[in-house]
């Protein structure tokens, strides 16, 4: 990240390599781990959630609206569930755990490889990545938690926020961000050319320069309402919050200097 963002990458309990919580048995309880990891860190606090990740920010701001100064949803998961052929499948007895061995298998990981990603990614890269997704223990859980009912139910919020997309976008159609333009009126919207899903891996300083500045941007009617004009006092780095995709919920938590 540039130097006046700071970054607090988050990864929720289950996923990746992190012990599930029986405690957590809601989307709601979800977010709520997410606030208290949140609300110590300085303000102004910028949630940045993609794929999964996504929907946990938005049950987030749905509950605690008060933490959180701005919001950027990357391909989020919620919308269209019951039009997609993806759920109906994990919807089926035993498809989830065997999905999930089958996606993280040595075996099929060339042909997986080639559906998720469009450029090289070193191979210690790709075996992390697959790795964390095989022990991702609330794969199973989310598609319980994030259904159809549940973004029906979700209310809109005027919170300054961006919704950004791939053009490239392979697992999430990018007319979908025309959904979520509805929930979050106040957004700017980004469409990338050449970006899949995971550009974060395939363009991460093509990816960092764009999340910072879309950052930036969120910041920037915060820091004149705060009054400061003080052009001696350093700048300190903007935090954001993340959570991960697909394997683990990507919040980034975000601030910008003021």
């Amino acid at each position: 990240m540039p130097a006046d963002v700071s970054l607090a990458a988050v990864t929720l309990p289950g996923f990746a390599a992190v012990p599930s919580d029986p405690a957590l048995r809601s989307l709601a309880d979800f977010a709520g781990c997410l606030a208290r990891l949140v609300e110590p860190l300085p303000r102004p606090r910028i949630i940045l959630g993609h794929g999964i990740g996504g929907s946990i920010a938005l049950e987030l701001v749905q509950r605690h609206a008060d933490l959180v100064d701005g919001l950027i949803l990357h391909a989020p998961v919620g919308t269209r569930l019951d039009r997609r052929i993806f759920p109906k499948l994990m919807a089926i007895p035993g498809a989830r755990s065997l999905g999930r061995r089958l996606f993280a298998s040595r075996l099929l990981r060339p042909i997986v490889r080639r559906m998720l990603f469009s450029r090289t990614v070193p191979a210690h890269y790709l075996d992390r990545f697959f790795e964390e997704y095989r022990q991702c223990s609330a794969f199973s859980q989310m598609f319980d938690l994030i259904t159809p009912a549940w973004f029906q139910g979700l209310r809109p919020t005027e919170l300054s926020s961006a919704l950004l997309w791939g053009e490239d976008e392979r697992l999430l159609s990018v007319d979908q961000l025309t959904d979520y333009q509805a929930l979050l009126p106040c957004a700017v919207t980004r469409r990338v050319p050449g970006w899949g899903h995971f550009p974060m891996i395939e363009r991460p300083e093509e990816y960092a320069a764009e999340i910072a500045s879309l950052a930036r941007s969120l910041i920037s009617p915060a820091a004149d309402a705060s009054g400061s004009t003080d052009q001696d006092e350093p700048a300190s780095p903007l935090p954001l919050a993340g959570a991960v995709g697909m394997w683990g919920p990507m919040v980034g938590l975000m601030g910008a200097g003021g």
